[in-house]
């Protein structure tokens, strides 16, 4: 990872009971999205939550997903807000529509390896419906998700 374990004081997630499967498979590299385990709903959900909100059971698994993504949607904060990420601005965020589960989105960064600053790609590259993989970067030591265009 490009940057590993480096301190940025940049925003990092706070880890909960019902999300810390999702953050401790990404600490592995996978990324899985929990689904419920009852046999007739089976429906994934995201963010993680005790209770599946189709049937209310609450009996749940964590199903690995490809990785694979687009862009659904992104913004390049003027002026950052916060200080940490003045040096970086321009920078992105990016909403990933998950191929294999289309009604799940992911945030997060579009960048040019895992573990790169925000800013390592050029904003003129980003596009709506752009294709995406994901990447496991460490940040102030938490591994997140991130995203690299897919190569063809």
């Amino acid at each position: 990872m490009a940057d590993a374990a480096r301190t940025s004081n940049l925003l990092t997630p706070h880890v909960d009971d019902d999300g810390k499967p999702f953050w401790e498979y990404a600490a592995r590299g996978e990324l899985r999205v929990q689904a419920c385990a009852r046999p007739d709903c089976q429906e994934l959900r995201f963010p993680p939550r005790p209770c599946c909100p189709h049937c209310q059971s609450f009996d749940s698994e964590w199903r690995r997903m490809s990785g694979k993504g687009r862009i659904w949607s992104y913004v390049l904060p003027h002026p950052p807000l916060l200080p940490a990420y003045a040096e970086l601005a321009p920078y992105n965020a990016i909403v990933v529509e998950l191929a294999d589960a289309p009604r799940i989105r992911l945030v997060g960064n579009l960048v040019s390896e895992a573990g790169a600053a925000l800013n390592s790609v050029d904003p003129a590259r980003l596009r709506i419906g752009a294709r995406v993989q994901v990447v496991f970067g460490e940040v102030d030591g938490q591994v997140l998700p991130q995203w690299v265009l897919e190569r063809p």
